[in-house]
């Protein structure tokens, strides 16, 4: 319950509240002009600073982080857990707050400030001391990022800006579904690990599919093919890599090795030349000896016959010359064969004597050849190494692949089964509180009836493991109704809230609520706030302006004034919540 707010500014418009029913009212004053407004009063101002000393950002969304309210220090003062607290939160140093009451039996203790003798905490730890005070949270770090914080849970009680009024079981509108699940869920007395773990599922399956998607897309080559495509890879790899053992195993080194071979080469080289010399002087050897069998002496005899044959005589003369000139070819013939006949005797010499040569070179060669087939160099052991190694490292990386591969497809089926087991396990919950669960809608129930004349609905189911929330108020022409499934579930936590030992023990509405609601709807609102915290026990806190006031429409008898716990005014500087405009 909030006892009062303060600041230590002069200008500042202090208010106390009581237990049940209070409202701050902004008023138009007939001095005030046209540029004044009642929207600067201080009203939704009021509701920034309950936030601020609970531990809110200090951000510059914050509109009290404003230069013009820099080193202002605002003070709440508390009674939680049967036991008075203040709490003091300055805009100049927001990261720590000033506590004062009893926290003997605080998770966390606050430090004693040496200088000031004040009893200091940071705003963070502030936070879970209250997540401890008003709603039983664990006050250690969380493990957990899914788990229901204060400043989510408390928003549920002081809702801030218009769109915190557009449905029930959120206050923001960019609230994630794993916040409103667990956070609803712990207030409506169900268990929140369920849609927490839910969640933790959610990202892990997210996680997997966005995963396989770049995958398919080639982000991640080291991740293409199928698991059957792999294996075929693998046992091409497993039969590489044996026979690559096999090799370096039975693999012998020869310390002479690049000796013989080069040796090996020199042979192979000149048997080559002496082969080549061979053929040339084979070729030569063929050419001389067909040039000899053709070697003939001039035949005059036959000459002589031609002349015979034409009727021609043979003249002396020429026939003695014709005999001189055969004698002269027979000669020359005679020659020409004694030199053929050397040059092939040579050529058969020299073919004779490089074939002997070439006998005991390639004896040596294969000598030497046989050295090098049955063993190695240190340089080709090393390549086998290196190509085992190679191989072995394309194996690893197959079956690695294999393993992720796998992975990612268990991860999906073991993601499949355990949103069966939690959802077995939620349902079974959920029965397990009924009575918790009946409570709740029942009160809503009765809540929309005293506003409508029906009752409305307050649907809590389990799905996938999680839970689903709706609210619906079956006078859907009336204008307003969403307002009023906001208030009417408000109102529904703040009742259950209200009896237990822990509990912010207030509930405050901002007069957004009530901006398109029927005077009628408004006025039976109000009464019912004011009736059902006063029989609950917890504080409500409207901040409404004088003209929405739907005075007509009150039931006899009730009257808001008494409930008025400060009036804001749009008259000059004086009239609003600060005493300054800005």
């Amino acid at each position: 319950m909030i006892r009062a707010i303060r600041c230590d500014q002069p200008s500042f418009r202090g208010v106390e509240f009581e237990p049940g029913f209070n409202v701050v009212l902004a008023t138009r004053t007939l001095s005030a002009t046209d540029k004044d407004s009642r929207n600067g009063a201080g009203k939704t101002t009021l509701i920034e600073i309950v936030h601020f000393c609970l531990g809110s950002s200090a951000d510059k969304k914050n509109r009290l982080m404003a230069e013009q309210l820099k080193g202002w220090t605002f003070t709440l003062e508390l009674h939680l857990r049967g036991k008075p607290y203040t709490v003091s939160r300055s805009t100049g140093e927001p990261k720590k707050v000033i506590v004062e009451g009893d926290f003997a039996d605080w998770p966390m203790k606050p430090k004693k400030d040496k200088e000031t003798g004040a009893y200091v905490l940071s705003a963070t730890q502030w936070t879970d001391v209250l997540g401890w005070l008003m709603f039983d949270l664990a006050a250690q770090a969380k493990m957990d990022s899914f788990e229901p914080s204060f400043r989510s849970l408390v928003s549920y009680f002081a809702r801030r800006g218009r769109d915190a009024f557009s449905t029930p079981f959120e206050h923001h509108r960019k609230q994630l579904d794993w916040d409103k699940q667990v956070n609803n869920a712990l207030l409506l007395g169900l268990s929140w690990e369920y849609p927490a773990k839910l969640q933790r599922l959610k990202d892990q399956e997210k996680v997997v599919s966005q995963l396989r998607t770049a995958i398919k897309a080639g982000t991640f080559p080291d991740l293409l093919g199928t698991v059957g495509e792999l294996d075929a890879q693998r046992v091409r790899l497993e039969e590489v890599t044996r026979r690559r053992a096999e090799e370096l195993r039975t693999f012998r080194v020869h310390p002479q090795y690049i000796e013989y071979q080069d040796q090996a080469n020199s042979l192979q080289s000149t048997i080559r030349q002496l082969n080549q010399e061979n053929a040339s002087d084979r070729a030569m050897l063929s050419f001389y000896q067909e040039s000899l069998v053709q070697e003939r002496p001039a035949e005059s005899v036959k000459l002589a016959k031609v002349y015979q044959e034409v009727g021609v005589g043979w003249p002396d003369g020429v026939k003695r010359r014709l005999e001189d000139v055969q004698s002269f070819h027979e000669r020359l013939v005679s020659n020409r064969k004694a030199f053929l006949e050397a040059e092939i005797s040579r050529l058969e010499r020299a073919i004779v004597l490089r074939t002997d040569q070439v006998a005991p070179l390639s004896d040596k060669r294969a000598e030497l050849l046989e050295v090098l087939n049955s063993h190695g160099a240190l340089a080709e052991y090393a390549e086998l190494q290196r190509l085992q190694s190679d191989e072995t490292a394309k194996l690893a990386a197959v079956n690695d692949r294999i393993a992720n591969l796998k992975k990612i497809d268990e991860i999906k089926s073991q993601s499949r089964i355990e949103r069966e087991q939690l959802h077995i396990l939620a349902r079974s919950f959920y029965e397990e509180r009924r009575a918790e669960r009946e409570k709740a809608i029942s009160l809503f129930n009765s809540f929309s009836q005293a506003l409508y004349s029906r009752p409305g609905e307050l649907v809590v189911d389990v799905v996938n493991g999680g839970y689903r929330f709706n609210v619906e108020i079956e006078r859907q022409d009336s204008q307003g109704v969403e307002q009023m499934k906001v208030f009417c579930y408000d109102l529904t936590i703040a009742t259950l809230w209200a009896g237990r030992k822990a509990g912010p023990g207030f509930l405050i509405h901002d007069s957004t609520i009530f901006a398109d609601v029927d005077e009628r709807q408004k006025a039976h609102a109000l009464e019912l706030a004011a009736r059902t915290a006063e029989a609950s026990g917890f504080q409500y806190i409207c901040c409404l302006n004088s003209d929405g006031v739907p005075t007509t429409d009150f039931t006899k008898g009730f009257d808001l004034q008494p409930y008025v716990r400060l009036e804001l005014t749009d008259e000059g500087q004086s009239g609003g919540l600060l005493g300054i405009r800005y």
